[in-house]
């Protein structure tokens, strides 16, 4: 587990004394185009004192970036955005922007959870993510009021949040988070026409719904009459930069990744990945390279994994970080780690994936 530390937040190498943004931070969103593959959710951290842990936050993400994954996401439900000030964020996305520069990985985009109850405080999330080193946002729609609210004012919403972010929106469409509150296909589809409008988190976990939007949002392919059937990620990988940001259609579990890609979708945001992440990338490897009988036992190994964090949340997650990987620490309360028999339930649970991570790491060291 991290050292605590009490007092303010310590400036990193990597920020000034001041914590602004270095010229690289500030590069533009099309320099790091959304291309397919594993998004990770990071998890927030924090010192005895509750202060945010830069130090381990950096860590972090230097570690994730190192495995190889498309991008990382700060204040998704992961990151216990809901237990954050806006200050807090901000420095999140600093650290996290600074460090994946500093350590060579300036491609790598960085996506800030900008979700709020009204759609004032959206566009100010969206306005300081930017600010703050953020290339895209992902926005829940709003819930508190969902009675009130029609499917027309929800996507008055999100217009006007793509309307006034000055980064590209991705939708996020999460049930458990929303009051049950869960985005049509068509909703999101007619959503995807805003120029603003990037792509989709479906952590709905409705693969029919994920199916019709990669289908109607697919950008015509130059080889489309070739005899390849297999969808080649990296072929996408390798020309999104050269052309306008195509809309992503991504799940928002590893459960389902094999089931997202053969469908047409672009890969997954995924909360587990933060503690398996090269066993989620050697999945997306194994269906690009038409291995699928591979790729349907990594999948399950993978699932199994997933339902441990499912049913633990964020909480879980960190638990398995500090009993895994040394770093992980406390969640600011009401929420808490388990305890005793709890806790090696939930440990032992996560064991499989561990092991076949370790043996990733080996296998690429």
């Amino acid at each position: 587990m991290s050292p605590s530390a009490t007092g303010s937040n310590p400036a990193p190498p990597f920020l000034d004394g001041h914590s602004t943004l270095t010229p690289t931070s500030a590069q533009p969103t099309a320099s790091r185009p959304l291309t397919p593959g594993i998004y990770v959710p990071t998890v927030a951290f924090f010192r005895s004192d509750d202060s945010i842990d830069v130090e381990t936050t950096a860590s972090h993400a230097t570690r994730l970036a190192r495995s190889g994954v498309a991008g990382l996401v700060t204040h998704g439900s992961n990151g216990e955005a809901v237990h954050l000030d806006h200050a807090e964020r901000q420095l999140i996305n600093r650290i996290t922007r600074d460090a994946l520069d500093a350590a060579g990985n300036s491609h790598i985009p960085l996506i800030v959870g900008c979700g709020a109850q009204s759609t004032r405080e959206a566009i100010q999330l969206c306005e300081e993510a930017a600010a703050s080193g953020g290339n895209y946002t992902l926005v829940l729609p709003p819930a508190y009021y969902g009675n009130l609210l029609s499917t027309e004012l929800i996507i008055r919403h999100f217009r006007a949040v793509a309307d006034a972010s000055p980064i590209p929106v991705l939708v996020y469409n999460f049930p458990g988070a929303c009051s049950g509150l869960d985005l049509s296909s068509d909703v999101i589809i007619a959503l995807s026409n805003h120029p603003n409008v990037v792509g989709v988190k479906l952590t709905c976990g409705n693969t029919g719904k994920l199916a019709r939007i990669a289908a109607a949002t697919a950008t015509p392919c130059p080889t489309a009459s070739s005899k390849k059937t297999t969808p080649s990620i990296r072929a996408d990988r390798a020309t999104a930069t050269t052309a306008q940001q195509p809309f992503r259609t991504f799940g928002g579990s590893v459960d389902f990744t094999l089931q997202t890609l053969v469908v047409g979708g672009h890969g997954i945001i995924g909360g587990t990945a933060n503690i398996a992440p090269r066993a989620c990338i050697r999945l997306v490897e194994l269906w690009e390279q038409g291995k699928l009988a591979e790729a349907r036992e990594l999948q399950a190994v993978v699932a199994r994994g997933d339902w441990t964090a499912i049913q633990g949340g964020f909480v879980s997650v960190k638990a398995a970080l500090a009993e895994f990987y040394g770093y992980g620490g406390e969640p600011r309360k009401p929420c808490a780690l388990l305890e005793g028999d709890k806790l090696k339930e939930q440990l032992d649970g996560f064991a499989e994936l561990v092991e076949t991570e370790r043996a990733l790491e080996k296998l690429q060291s």
